[in-house]
């Protein structure tokens, strides 16, 4: 009987532990692989005491209407600077394009950075860097603005997908050097998509 006795303890203690293991949370792919992301404690950037109680970001409702066709008009001669980050620590961009879409009923424009450094690295050689402000900042999004990652497209039209907006590193963890949002990359409207500012437990 031992041997049996031993085996249902076992699938007792497997059901246990697969009961245990919670599903990553998430309305869409990207929001899943975000939240896997977070939780993960090699990919974290959340403090350990806020991973430890981590169960998944907040994030706005999936909107269609937040994934909008822009025009690159692309600005080839554009000389390279210095972004401002939350610390010391400067970012070397240049700006890549200006992207002009419609939001929200209004005709929008955002500058679209290429990071110096970062296309020297292996699969970042055509990533595009899109930060952005808008009305919700300080309100249901985090104060200091939002990123979306865009890649150099083989025309003249990049998809910009508001839904995938994330939040810099640094609204989690003081620890890290976040790019500052230009100016000039302010919309003058509610971006009621993507992740939401960050509720510590």
């Amino acid at each position: 009987m031992k041997p049996l006795v031993a085996f249902i303890s076992l699938i007792f203690c497997l059901y246990g532990c697969v009961q245990k293991k919670r599903p990553v949370k998430g309305e869409t792919e990207f929001q899943r692989e975000l939240n896997a992301e977070y939780k993960d404690a090699t990919t974290s950037p959340l403090k350990d005491k806020d991973r430890k109680v981590f169960e998944g970001l907040d994030f706005f409702k999936f909107d269609s209407t937040y994934v909008v066709k822009a025009k690159l008009k692309s600005t080839p001669n554009s000389k390279w600077f210095h972004m401002k980050t939350t610390t010391d620590r400067v970012s070397k961009e240049r700006v890549f394009g200006i992207l002009t879409f419609v939001l929200n009923g209004s005709t929008c424009q955002l500058n679209v950075y290429q990071g110096k450094d970062l296309i020297q690295e292996a699969g970042y050689e055509d990533y595009l860097f899109l930060p952005f402000s808008d009305e919700t900042n300080g309100l249901e999004s985090y104060g200091g603005g939002r990123y979306i990652d865009v890649r150099i497209p083989e025309g003249d039209t990049v998809i910009i997908d508001f839904n995938k907006a994330y939040n810099p590193y640094c609204a989690y963890n003081d620890k890290y050097s976040c790019p500052i949002v230009p100016r000039e990359n302010y919309l003058k409207t509610r971006v009621e998509s993507g992740v939401k500012a960050f509720k510590r437990y």
